[in-house]
């Protein structure tokens, strides 16, 4: 079936007057979508496309991004960007050389923060001696280094390309690259055991991560795993799992600031704070969603999907598949569904401010999750409860407008 082609916008089609009144726009991030990985796991819902050995075109694919990102410089013209993170797919799959030329393009056209985060997702499966370290040099400030699991039948079972000896080995070459990094587990894994959970913790925090994710194994639609569904281990057990990460994590002084998030302090990862505090994000590459704030409204949009797709259409000017204005009544449950999975919760003000809504807008939902325990509230601030915590998408479903 084809696609039909979004006509893009002129510029003042976005700050024409709109209901909403954003008093200020709020920092603004950029995300890169590299698409190509080794083998797509199991697990597996994100934009990720299996390259053969030759077979990734990556001149093109980063001229693509540098036309995709050249088009959309009049929505965010004049704006800083604090931070970028490289996903996808497997981003260590490009060359040090094309993350260098990837960087200067994006510096050449958009002014960033003196102390801009760089972020890298990279995989054990495609680390050798050294890379790291060239990534480092072509401006890259933290990496992301997705593990999962140390233990060898769990790494087979989610389809991974690499070992618990290469897991260890690309963790200590990125402990000595780079000042920061974050090291990515799942847990609830197939067939895991608690005492299996313990092993992958420890040898985890021996690594001595200053940021550690742990993220629930969810059977997602779409994906191999739906159609043929593992043994997993059910929600009491994996609620255990999770209460013993946090308990560990804390003991070895990583702070538990978000749902899946433990971070030693300075260490928060501030690309995925600036999501989940309802910040603007210009998504370039094969899929990349955006996210960006006017005057008088918010507008979403998705990038084609499909990369050699998405490399014609960036090429001749019309990488945008879809963009969409975000419902007014919309905007209280997409700013919760971000904000409250923090620790630390949300300013009242910062609802206003990036909404560019009144606070009566979530004052009865607002006393509706106060009332079962899920919040608290004090003049200025609210924040999750630990039951809020555990029960969260009851907590956020709250917010969805009514019907």
């Amino acid at each position: 079936m084809a696609v039909s082609a979004v006509v893009p916008k002129n510029i003042q089609h976005y700050l024409r007057p709109g209901t909403l009144q954003l008093v200020a726009l709020p920092p603004l991030s950029l995300y890169v979508h590299l698409p190509w990985c080794l083998r797509k796991c199991p697990y597996c819902d994100f934009n990720s496309h299996e390259v053969r050995t030759g077979d990734m075109p990556e001149q093109r694919y980063l001229d693509a991004l540098v036309a995709d990102l050249e088009g959309a410089l009049p929505l965010v013209w004049g704006r800083t960007i604090h931070s970028i993170f490289i996903g996808g797919g497997t981003p260590s799959l490009f060359s040090p050389q094309a993350i260098d030329r990837l960087i200067g393009d994006i510096r050449a056209r958009l002014k960033l923060e003196p102390d801009c985060e760089i972020t890298l997702e990279a995989n054990p499966g495609t680390f050798e001696k050294d890379r790291f370290k060239a990534f480092r040099s072509a401006g890259v400030t933290r990496l992301s280094v997705g593990v999962q699991s140390f233990n060898d039948e769990h790494l087979k079972a989610l389809g991974r390309v690499h070992d618990r000896a290469q897991a260890i080995a690309a963790l200590e070459e990125a402990a000595t690259a780079f000042e920061t990094f974050n090291l990515d587990l799942m847990y609830a894994l197939p067939g895991q055991t608690m005492d299996q959970l313990e092993q992958d913790l420890s040898q985890a925090l021996a690594m001595t991560p200053p940021h550690l994710s742990a993220y629930h194994l969810t059977i997602e639609p779409n994906t191999f795993f739906a159609r043929f569904p593992p043994r997993i281990p059910d929600d009491d057990t994996a609620y255990a799992m999770l209460d013993r990460i946090t308990e560990v994590t804390a003991g070895a002084g990583l702070d538990r600031y978000e749902v899946s998030a433990y971070a030693k302090p300075g260490h928060r990862c501030w690309h995925n704070l600036n999501y989940w505090q309802f910040g603007d994000y210009l998504g370039i590459g094969a899929g990349a969603h955006s996210k960006l704030s006017f005057a008088h409204r918010v507008v979403r949009q998705v990038r084609y999907r499909e990369p050699r797709l998405y490399m014609d259409n960036a090429l001749a000017g019309r990488a945008v598949a879809q963009d969409d204005e975000v419902a007014r009544a919309e905007l209280p449950f997409e700013f919760m569904l971000n904000a409250l999975r923090l620790k630390e919760g949300f300013e009242l003000q910062q609802f206003s401010e990036r909404t560019g809504l009144p606070l009566t807008a979530i004052q009865a939902p607002l006393e509706e999750a106060e009332s079962k325990g899920l919040i608290r509230r004090g003049l200025a601030r609210v924040e999750p409860t630990p039951r809020g915590f555990d029960f969260l998408s009851d907590l956020q479903a709250l917010f969805l407008p009514a019907k």
